[in-house]
């Protein structure tokens, strides 16, 4: 087998017993969307694009028809991130968007690979005053992230890539369990 491909079976052996976890979140984020709450998510580069597939499967559609869910990609609104950026810091670009867009009772997905980033970071303190609730996606635990969110699904590998896959997996985890919950 390919050594990208041992190296992602191995990782995704490490974390099947977080699938419990992953199909609870599931369960909750549906019943939060069906109520109208809404989903924000956060990362930076792959990780940002993962939050945007995420959003993406929500508003329209993992794999059945249904209704659209209320589910934001902080990064994707560039006007809002680069005058924030620039008014208070690339420091506060999504907790300042997750105390405009977040409500009580909503959830924010952060994803990380190291853990460390200060924006993802901020974004769970804002989300903590904000009475929403906050799970992350992170690489190797322990790391602030993880240790911040309400709970976490920390990947233990190395590999920035190999955590990236496992994340989509997660990702694509949870939308079916969203589905079925629905």
């Amino acid at each position: 087998m390919d050594t990208h491909l041992e190296k992602l079976r191995t990782a995704l052996t490490r974390v099947d017993g977080h699938s419990v976890t992953v199909r609870a979140w599931g369960g909750k984020l549906a019943g939060v969307l069906s109520a109208g709450g809404r989903l924000l998510a956060c990362g930076n580069g792959g990780s940002a694009a993962e939050a945007q597939h995420l959003t993406a499967e929500l508003v329209g559609r993992f794999r059945d028809d249904r209704q659209a869910y209320a589910a934001i990609p902080l990064h994707a609104d560039t006007s809002s991130m680069t005058a924030i950026a620039n008014d208070f810091g690339a420091e506060e670009v999504y907790a300042r968007q997750v105390r405009a867009h977040g409500r009580p009772g909503d959830v924010l997905v952060c994803l990380s690979t190291s853990g460390c980033s200060t924006n993802v970071i901020n974004a769970a303190l804002a989300a903590q005053e904000c009475g929403i609730l906050a799970w992350a996606l992170t690489g190797p635990a322990p790391n602030p992230l993880a240790d911040l969110c309400d709970e976490t699904v920390a990947v233990p590998f190395e590999d920035t890539a190999t955590v990236q896959e496992v994340h989509l997996a997660m990702i694509h985890m949870l939308c079916d369990a969203v589905e079925e919950a629905l």
